[in-house]
């Protein structure tokens, strides 16, 4: 009885066991469809292509779309141009420049002492000549007063020398000694009054003190800075404009200067010109002058500069996404005949939106504006609006 149920379970169990196997393999064949069709669509092999361009149904069929060459190598590429033509432009160079006070030193102590006085008004004007701080001066005034009192003793035995040598009664010699002796006592004496003058520091010129952190009783040494102080009316404008335009800046031309700040826009006039261009970025060092008699712009300030070097009637203008930069300058796309041709180009005056081309095309050229990255030399294009 158990041998028969146990052949019954197997005979069951045998179709069950094919029908699985039967689906693995239909699964599998399906996912190698899906693989082969995914690789003929997407991925086709070159040797078809090419035996596919004699066919009816290749793409130099009637149906199909011609290529660059015209005989059916692939679909013309749809590009948007930018017609050249004469417009009017203002010749104006934009440059970075930056705000220098007219005259500016940071003031230092020249002797070794403590601090006996200290004048700074921080942030305050002064006048030239006002004594800023002094330095502890005893000990030259000591030696001042020393050196004076040799110095009449030293008087007094040049004067009784001189007398005996008129009288024969000594030698040329001994009275030079003597002579020698008076003239070295003033010497020193005028170094020592020099030495006195450097305790008593005073402003140079008219300006504006800065900070400082000195005190009185503060002990300095020769160098120890104490404060600065700038002459901020007028001020410097420091810029470059490129080499090209050396030529067309001239001393009085008129720049218009915005405060990046404030966004606030000044002129400004150029009053010198660097002799020689910078070797390393081929700019023209340039220094122009403002008033600032408000102390609107203050020395450091980073500032833009706009310089008008006329206006021209028939310049030349592509978009600024038409210019591509090389290694050897600069190039466009141009369309002819239905075909991409690169030019060299020369560029000039360029803004966000257009650049100048000074040499390279004409009036009526196609420049193309877009799909730049997927031209080659020879590409057959489609111009769209």
């Amino acid at each position: 009885m158990q041998t028969k149920e146990h052949e019954e379970l197997e005979v069951a169990e045998a179709p069950a066991g094919k029908s699985s196997r039967i689906l693995w393999i239909l699964a599998t064949l399906a996912i190698v469809a899906g693989l082969v069709f995914v690789k003929m669509k997407y991925f086709p092999s070159p040797n078809a292509e090419g035996k596919g361009g004699g066919g009816k149904g290749a793409g130099a069929g009637k149906g199909g779309a011609a290529g660059p060459g015209g005989k059916g190598g692939g679909q013309k590429l749809p590009v948007q141009v930018y017609v050249v033509k004469a417009t009017n432009l203002a010749d104006e160079v934009a440059a970075t420049g930056s705000v220098m006070a007219d005259e500016s030193v940071v003031i230092k102590s020249e002797l070794s002492g403590k601090i006996t006085s200290l004048n700074i008004r921080e942030g305050q004007p002064v006048r030239k000549g006002q004594l800023l701080f002094s330095i502890n001066a005893d000990e030259a005034q000591a030696g001042i007063r020393k050196q004076e009192y040799n110095i009449k003793l030293f008087r007094d035995q040049e004067r009784r020398q001189r007398i005996l040598l008129d009288k024969e009664y000594i030698s040329a010699q001994e009275y030079e000694q003597a002579n020698n002796q008076l003239l070295t006592a003033q010497s020193e004496l005028q170094a020592l009054r020099a030495t006195l003058d450097r305790a008593f520091v005073k402003a140079p010129f008219d300006g504006v003190l800065g900070l400082t952190t000195a005190t009185v009783g503060t002990y300095v040494s020769p160098g120890t800075e104490i404060t600065t102080l700038s002459r901020v009316r007028p001020v410097k404008i420091d810029f470059a404009v490129p080499g090209r335009f050396a030529a067309n800046v001239r001393v009085g031309d008129v720049v218009s200067v915005t405060d990046e700040a404030t966004n606030k826009q000044y002129k400004a006039k150029v009053y010198a010109l660097d002799p020689q261009i910078d070797p390393v970025s081929r700019t023209q060092p340039v220094r122009a002058r403002y008033a600032n008699t408000n102390d609107e712009l203050r020395p450091g300030a980073f500032v833009k500069v706009n310089l008008q070097l006329g206006e021209s009637t028939d310049a030349l203008q592509v978009p600024t996404e038409a210019v591509i930069p090389e290694a050897s300058g600069y190039s466009v796309y141009t369309v002819k005949d239905g075909k991409m041709v690169p030019k060299k180009v020369k560029i000039g005056i360029r803004s966000d939106k257009v650049i100048q081309v000074t040499d390279g095309l004409a009036v009526g050229d196609s420049v193309i504006r877009t799909g730049i990255l997927q031209l080659k030399p020879g590409d057959a294009v489609r111009v769209t609006k």
